[in-house]
């Protein structure tokens, strides 16, 4: 779907221009485009890209045929640069999933491709509209509200992940199970993935703030050093987040290693209690002699009660000395 929003040199905000419309909206220097392709077929966005706005076809193949991690280029006259927006889902094994956003940024239009629908995008569409101001002045300030509003979303996202570590801390120690470890492992993988995103993109905005770029004035990079700023601070709320989850994974292990040693411990109490029955039972068992009295003496009411009775003090007398020794 291909949409676009014009403002023009004469302060009025056009929304039903055509790709037609968008080659003659281009002529004037004083308007504003901003045109957006949401789940466009490749084909035709590369045509538009192409024959209406005129883009090097490498940077028209890097935005409809490949994946990136965020980056500027400069091609002069405009900047292709790629962010990417984040959602998070913890009912699907926190499954952290990212956004591609593709933008052409000129002096006086703005393009950005994008194959799902980004609700920081939506936002910005709508916020735009109310408020001419946000088209006076100029398509790198309209980068900016796209961007901040993208970076944004990122902050509920680590709320959300920092959530999902309280809740599993709390289970560590209640039922520490295979359920519980995968848990863990998913919030890992999330935050190592948020951290990959993070860190270049940081490095996007540092770049849009000092470095010295035809189509964004001065004045408006301090607007991307503050973008820069909030990114810097959520990696280093992912660093503090990243050390949480490997806390867990370690409190976890411990948990579970102290209890195998507990299970180990018990089974070797018993154990060492019923050696010597085992010893009594299997030294008297041994048939090394004839029995000098008729073997009917060995089977009578006191010789029974005297083996229970030896059997039932042996194994309290071990308990004792094992309590003793302080092993328990």
């Amino acid at each position: 779907m291909f949409r676009a929003l014009y403002f023009t040199k004469d302060g009025q905000l056009r929304t039903d221009l055509s790709i037609m419309d968008v080659a003659f909206s281009l002529q004037d220097p004083q308007g504003l485009l901003w045109a957006d392709f949401d789940a466009t077929a490749p084909e035709e966005v590369e045509t538009a890209l192409q024959k209406t706005f005129g883009f090097h076809p490498l940077a028209i193949d890097d935005a409809l045929r490949e994946t990136h991690v965020p980056k500027v280029d400069d091609w002069g006259s405009y900047l292709y640069i790629v962010v990417h927006a984040v959602s998070y889902d913890p009912q699907a094994s926190s499954r952290l999933d990212t956004q591609e956003l593709d933008i052409f940024l000129g002096s006086n239009y703005l393009v950005s491709y994008h194959e799902e629908s980004i609700p920081s995008l939506e936002q910005t569409w709508m916020q735009v509209q109310r408020a001419e101001r946000n088209f006076k002045y100029g398509s790198d300030h309209l980068l900016y509200r796209l961007i901040s509003a993208l970076v944004a979303d990122y902050m509920p996202v680590i709320k959300e992940l920092d959530g999902a570590i309280d809740q599993v801390e709390a289970e560590i120690f209640e039922r520490p199970n295979q359920d519980l470890l995968e848990r863990i492992f998913s919030l890992k993988r999330a935050i190592l993935y948020l951290r990959r995103i993070i860190r270049p993109q940081r490095e996007v905005l540092n770049r849009l703030a000092r470095d010295d770029y035809q189509v964004i004035d001065e004045p408006e990079r301090v607007y991307f050093r503050d973008v820069y700023d909030h990114l810097a601070r959520l990696y280093d709320v992912s660093e503090s987040i990243l050390d949480l989850v490997r806390g867990a994974m370690d409190t976890y292990l411990s948990l579970v290693n102290n209890r195998m040693n507990e299970v180990v411990k018990t089974l070797t109490i018993i154990t060492t209690m019923f050696m010597p029955l085992t010893f009594i039972a299997g030294f008297f068992g041994m048939n090394f002699f004839l029995p000098q009295r008729p073997i009917s003496e060995w089977m009578v009411r006191p010789i029974f009660y005297l083996i229970l009775g030896l059997l039932i003090v042996v194994p309290l007398l071990m308990y004792r000395w094992i309590q003793q020794r302080g092993w328990m």
